[in-house]
């Protein structure tokens, strides 16, 4: 089958969740049997790119708009970003090849579809696919209502939303297939566009699996976190967990590690306010935080979606305390092998209750590891997705050429 995927940018390098899923997918549904060609932005820098990941790359000249001329668009702003000049002929260009499917990765590719419904009419139009990386509306909203930042940032996040909202919904409902990573996500899709093919395509498993069984009885009193705290609902979860945790954490002689890119001035915040927290910010190599940590942390009260640090967490062999909300699209037996709260004060407790229970962790964290073994697995995923490709040309070949939008 050949592919046209549009995304963003080339998805290196992988040191985040969004780079990691549509690499690993990209990867799984080239395997699976399918010729992919890549339209994007070249990623920063170049060399990170490997040489062996089996696509063909047709990157776009120049870069993405900045902040404050997007902010005068009526697309979201990470949309109008990247709906370049020189993006939008080289989609117009794509689009008069013949292709089986067109995958636009992440509503920000929304704008990109145009070219492709133009071609519809006729039996070679190719399946539209909109692989999605969270239901972002929903995103959007729990982070409008729980920041706490200033009333002008709100204002902006508040005008973000509508805009989001109202692409993703045309994205739902124009094309022909939605690809959500939770059931969750796929019920929500389903709910904006019942007339559009839904699959769940949770993510894989392909990092370092940690050969230790358990984790040994003199391990510190750490607790670790892992993030990238650049997004802004990925540094206000850190900032209110940070302010619900740290005196208890302190009182009870409990370190919180935090790791992965982080803005100057939010590590500088924290690093003021804070007693028990300690700012690694960005690390070549997190293995050993791993082996020091008695607990690995999801406090993710903004966002939605699946959380991939918990294939991370589970596959390094660390117990792992979230929120439950934060816990969605892992399957209950998973869940059960975790510390859940509804709350970061309830969370932050529940952990000073369990940390030195070093028997109950090892429990938590064998469970956890054992339900997930056979469950994450990129070929599937790829496999997968070819198959509700072919489901959808189907249906679509199933309608007469004149009866279709």
């Amino acid at each position: 089958m050949k592919a046209l995927w549009i995304a963003r940018a080339q998805p290196f390098p992988l040191d985040t969740g969004d780079r990691i899923y549509t690499a690993r997918l990209l990867r799984a549904v080239a395997q699976a049997g399918a010729d992919i060609t890549f339209a994007g932005f070249p990623c920063e820098p170049p060399a990170v790119v490997p040489a062996d990941w089996p696509v063909r790359w047709r990157l776009v000249p120049g870069t993405p708009r900045g902040t404050a001329r997007s902010l005068l668009s009526t697309m979201p702003l990470v949309a109008a970003s990247h709906a370049t000049p020189a993006y939008r002929q080289l989609v117009e260009e794509l689009a008069q090849e013949t292709w089986d499917f067109v995958v636009f990765d992440q509503y920000g590719l929304g704008w990109a579809m145009a070219p492709f419904l133009k071609a519809r009419a006729g039996r070679a139009a190719p399946v539209l696919v909109h692989v999605a990386h969270d239901h972002e509306a929903s995103v959007y909203t729990s982070l409008v209502r729980g920041f706490k930042g200033s009333v002008f940032k709100h204002a902006g996040l508040w005008q973000n939303l509508i805009k989001t909202r109202a692409i993703e919904r045309h994205i739902a409902r124009t094309v022909d297939l939605v690809t959500a990573i939770t059931l969750e996500d796929a019920e929500k899709f389903h709910a904006d566009a019942p007339d559009t093919a839904t699959v769940v395509l949770t993510p894989g498993y392909d990092g370092v699996v940690s050969t230790r069984e358990r984790m040994p009885a003199d391990t510190p009193r750490n607790v670790i976190m892992v993030g990238n705290y650049h997004w802004v609902a990925k540094s206000e979860n850190l900032r209110q967990f940070v302010a619900a945790a740290d005196a208890l954490f302190h009182q009870n002689g409990i370190t919180l590690h935090v790791i992965g890119g982080i803005p100057d001035d939010l590590a500088a915040e924290l690093r003021r306010s804070s007693r028990a927290t300690v700012i690694h910010g960005f690390v070549d190599e997190i293995a050993s935080h791993f082996a020091q940590a008695r607990l690995a942390i999801v406090p993710e009260a903004i966002g939605g979606g699946f959380k991939l640090k918990f294939l991370d967490y589970i596959f390094n062999r660390v117990a792992v305390a979230t929120l439950a909300y934060a816990a969605a699209g892992l399957p209950q037996d998973i869940r059960a092998s975790m510390l859940q709260s509804d709350n970061l004060a309830g969370l932050a407790r529940a952990i000073v209750e369990a940390i030195g229970d070093h028997e109950r962790l090892n429990g938590m964290q064998q469970r956890a590891f054992v339900a997930a073994q056979s469950r994450y697995r990129w070929p599937d995923r790829g496999n997968d997705l070819l198959a509700a490709v072919r489901s959808a040309r189907a249906s679509i070949d199933a309608v007469p050429a004149q009866a279709r939008p």
